[in-house]
């Protein structure tokens, strides 16, 4: 079973860290730690994508770096957005 990267220092992320949500459409090889079809806060971070990767709060609470093309960031109105952000 492949393991997700796990968190980077705070060189990586910005200082407010800015969510948005997507939707998990693959998990092979993270099947414990990724639902398909799920929505999952994901968070900026330079380093995942310059190097194709997203950085999201999965299963466990924490935030890891995982393939780019397992999600689809999707945009949600601004009312569950902010709602989301809370529960997050």
């Amino acid at each position: 079973m492949a393991s997700a990267r796990k968190k980077s220092n705070s060189r990586n992320r910005p200082a407010r860290r800015k969510h948005s949500f997507v939707v998990c459409v693959r998990n092979e090889g993270y099947e414990a730690s990724l639902d398909l079809r799920k929505l999952y806060p994901s968070i900026a971070d330079r380093f995942g994508e310059d190097h194709g990767l997203i950085r999201v709060v999965d299963e466990s609470g924490e935030d890891y770096l995982y393939p780019a093309d397992y999600f689809v960031r999707i945009e949600l109105p601004a009312g569950v957005t902010e709602k989301l952000r809370k529960i997050a």
